[in-house]
């Protein structure tokens, strides 16, 4: 039985159901998995991915936050179909209950616009666990995860997910690709985790001085990181106080991380 069409999209959870077979068999070919792979989906919705993908797979973990759409799916995919349905809020799940730093899970899915953001952070605290992530976004959301520096679309999320993973766009999608139709175009990227190329030496304080650095775009980073980072200390990195923080390299905020916890910890 198909729940396809029947069920009514809610705004709370940014639901936009994909349904272009075009698009899904482009998604299904791009993650190309292998029958024994840890893969997960996040949102499956109403299952325009969940098919293909287990019939490629022996297994595959779903988190679905909408109680209806977990119904559907469980009736429409019973446990002799392979697919292990959680219903929870992504936001909150952890991937260690299903993965391991041994057998990675691969994630996937058509993740809703409004927890887009939030969500790759929330993973990305989890990436020891995670082989590669494919998910359908917003397509400015993609285009600040793959932005370069001294760009308007580069900031904290940009940073933050490059010094984690290597980001790429794989292909855009045109609204109509789905029920409703956004009023936006959507991307597909995928995230393939690796070892940061100069690691933090405080990934805590790393990631807060980012986020102070991008608070407020306008401000110099003598503004910005004044209060805690003396600008002379930037300038014997080679790092002009004056700049604006959507200027600088991953690597440039790793040393300016590192830096301050040499000088917090006296190391």
């Amino acid at each position: 039985m198909s729940i396809t069409g029947a069920h009514r999209p809610r705004r709370r959870f940014g639901q936009h159901f994909l349904h272009d077979p075009g698009t899904i068999a482009r998604i299904v070919a791009a993650i190309a998995p292998r029958r024994h792979q840890l893969v997960i989906e996040i949102g499956p919705g109403e299952g325009a991915l969940t098919e293909p993908l287990l019939a490629l797979l022996d297994e595959l973990h779903a988190i679905e936050i909408d109680r209806d759409l977990v119904a559907g799916l469980a009736q429409r995919f019973p446990a002799a179909t392979g697919l292990c349905l959680h219903a929870a809020d992504a936001l909150d799940f952890d991937l260690g209950t299903v993965a391991s730093a041994t057998r990675p899970a691969r994630l996937v899915g058509n993740l809703p616009y409004n927890i887009s953001t939030p969500l790759i952070f929330h993973l990305l605290d989890q990436v020891t666990l995670v082989q590669d992530m494919t998910f359908m976004l917003q397509l400015e959301v993609a285009q600040r995860l793959t932005a370069v520096p001294d760009t308007r679309a580069y900031g904290r999320l940009s940073v933050m997910t490059q010094y984690h993973a290597d980001v790429a766009l794989l292909l855009r999608v045109a609204p109509g690709a789905f029920r409703p139709a956004p009023r936006v175009y959507s991307a597909v990227v995928r995230l393939q985790p690796r070892p940061p190329a100069t690691p933090a030496r405080d990934p805590a304080l790393f990631r807060a001085l980012v986020t102070r650095a991008f608070g407020q775009r306008r401000k110099t980073l003598r503004n910005a990181l004044g209060r805690v980072l003396d600008p002379g200390v930037m300038v014997g990195l080679g790092i002009d106080p004056q700049r604006r923080a959507e200027t600088l390299r991953v690597v440039d905020f790793v040393h300016l991380a590192n830096c301050l916890s040499a000088m917090q910890t006296g190391a």
